[in-house]
């Protein structure tokens, strides 16, 4: 690799479609690694708005990524990214990613990418058929990381196929071109997966069963009230379960006092305290979580603010991603191609 590679700052690269409002699923998912490595990287974080194509392409979605672009970058510093340290762009306003993802695309089978099962569960959510956008999605997410030539990429479970087929065509572009690319890492979530609050699968947008990371203290309240427990449970003195109750996976994620919380379980569990006493105390636990966002959201919710950091880092990013695509083209000999045709044309 070349020496201006190995001499430089290691590269983080992460980011979310523009769908819609972060919630507490997202923050254990991936922002939780990402505030606590943003310092560790020269840190990039994209809003994927030609990834949301892929399952959400109508007129009204796209007219949308204004605002949600505005919403997912203030999500973002809410949850304590820091935006002097970080570099956010938007996606679509690079459009020499899509030279980028070419040159990769040869480089990797249908097969393959028909192997990775997060591709399925999207269309399946989505209700949509696999398009060819939505098959080449992990090729278009590889340049994406490979454009900025990142060294980690700090994702949640469902996007570890995705990182790896990153991680191939990194390695088979090096190996049939010569070294350009650093093979990225995948960086894990070390906290558990939440579920909805209404105990059916993940925490979830479409399924409408979040916690967003803009909820006010009141709406909070009103969803931690609403929240699926042990349904056999009728009354406080009947023992419940604590296994599979999302109340207590939220407490144990967001709780600052896990001796609190275990001897609650065990007065659960001998029917020895109420669903609204076990509730009270999660709303209050997860307000004071975010408390701190809230405080960090109005001071960064100034008029032009966002897009000033949108439009800022989306430049540096197209500079970034335009010497990459050279870089490629050196390496393949595609513009020794290009040079002898014009001289001969000249001739």
């Amino acid at each position: 690799m070349s020496s201006s590679l190995e001499n430089r700052r290691p590269r983080m690269l992460t980011g979310d479609r523009p769908t819609g409002r972060l919630h507490l699923g997202h923050y254990v998912g991936s922002l939780a690694n990402r505030v606590r490595l943003q310092r560790q990287y020269e840190s990039f974080f994209i809003v994927a708005d030609l990834h949301m194509l892929t399952t959400r392409n109508s007129p009204e979605d796209i007219a949308a990524v204004d605002k949600n672009a505005h919403s997912l970058v203030l999500d973002a510093i809410s949850a304590g990214i820091d935006p002097a340290h970080v570099t956010f762009y938007l996606q679509s306003g690079i459009p020499e990613i899509h030279e980028l993802s070419g040159l990769l695309q040869s480089l990797v089978t249908v097969n393959r990418l028909e192997r990775v099962p997060s591709l399925k569960d999207m269309a399946r959510d989505a209700g949509v058929e696999m398009s060819l956008a939505l098959l080449a999605y992990p090729v278009l997410q590889s340049a994406d990381i490979l454009s900025v030539r990142a060294n980690a990429v700090p994702v949640g479970k469902d996007n570890f196929p995705f990182v790896e087929i990153s991680r191939e065509l990194a390695r088979r572009f090096n190996g049939r071109y010569g070294d350009v690319f650093p093979v990225p890492d995948l960086v894990q979530s070390d906290m558990p997966s939440l579920p909805g609050t209404d105990g059916q699968g993940k925490m979830s947008k479409s399924k409408g069963n979040t916690i967003d990371l803009q909820d006010d203290a009141a709406t909070v309240r009103r969803k931690v009230k609403r929240m699926y427990t042990d349904p056999n449970r009728i009354r406080a003195d009947v023992p419940g379960t604590v296994e599979g109750n999302p109340v207590f996976d939220y407490l144990d994620a967001f709780d600052p006092e896990p001796a609190v919380v275990a001897s609650m379980k065990n007065r659960y569990r001998q029917g020895q305290i109420s669903d609204v006493e076990v509730k009270d105390r999660l709303a209050a636990s997860l307000n004071a979580f975010l408390d701190p966002m809230r405080e960090r959201r109005a001071i960064h919710d100034q008029p032009g603010a966002i897009e000033h950091l949108l439009v800022e880092g989306t430049t540096r990013v197209r500079s970034e991603t335009q010497q990459t695509v050279l870089a490629m083209k050196k390496a393949m000999g595609l513009t020794g191609v290009w040079n002898r045709i014009n001289r001969k044309a000249a001739r």
